[in-house]
């Protein structure tokens, strides 16, 4: 009888402890993961190429400020405003057009970024429209002869109230080179859909836009430094 007991006592004991190593097993089985989130919030900078191209250029001055905002994990609103004024010299007349412009749309981060890296190969669209005015400083008629010599008129005629409206095709890239500072470069593929002309003259610049040629279309570039304002990190 006592044997029997003992053997008992001994099979509940090695049971116990199978079921005490299973478990143990199991717990070491299981894994920790890191989990990176990514910051969102508003990001705001400024086109450092019109400067430059300023202080190049006598006939050309302008600023843009730019900002866009993370909604998801691609994908981005964007806008730019600015303002711009150009003289263009052609063979028979000269003329400036000043005025402002903003630009509406988005971008969407084609990059598979690693860890917390937060950088940028982007695609998007945006639509554009200027408010301008445009100045035809001097012209010389298109008739000169021996007998009868063009002479250049010099009497400023100015026309307010002009507008375009475009849309745009964007490719960029945009890296984070230290926290929450960002440089970036990108180059756009511009098409005009309208443009208000002055009486008896032709709008060869738009504020946003760049010179209007026959084509109505046309491309730009921005290289642009942006800092950002986290709000929330997903």
């Amino acid at each position: 009888m006592y044997k029997y007991f003992i053997s008992i006592c001994f099979l509940f004991v090695f049971v116990d402890g199978f079921s005490q190593d299973k478990k143990t097993f199991k717990k070491e089985t299981v894994k920790d993961t890191l989990v990176y989130k990514s910051k969102y919030g508003l990001r705001i900078g400024a086109d450092i190429s019109k400067p430059i191209l300023s202080a190049i250029d006598g006939g050309y001055s302008g600023f843009e400020i730019v900002g866009d905002y993370r909604i998801s994990k691609r994908f981005y609103v964007a806008a730019e405003l600015g303002y711009e004024e150009e003289t263009n010299a052609e063979d028979y007349t000269n003329s400036t057009a000043k005025g402002s412009y903003i630009r509406l749309g988005f971008n969407y981060n084609a990059y598979e970024n690693w860890l917390d890296m937060n950088n940028e190969i982007s695609l998007g669209y945006r639509y554009g429209f200027s408010l301008f005015d445009q100045t035809l400083n001097s012209y010389t008629p298109n008739v000169n002869t021996l007998y009868f010599p063009a002479n250049t008129l010099t009497v400023p005629q100015t026309t307010s109230g002009l507008n375009a409206h475009w849309s745009e095709f964007i490719m960029g890239i945009k890296v984070e080179t230290l926290n929450n500072l960002f440089v970036s470069f990108s180059v756009s593929y511009k098409v005009l859909m309208s443009v208000k002309d002055p009486e008896n003259f032709k709008t060869l610049y738009s504020p946003g836009f760049n010179r209007i040629f026959e084509t109505n279309s046309g491309f730009g570039f921005n290289y642009t430094l942006s800092y950002l304002i986290p709000f929330t990190k997903k």
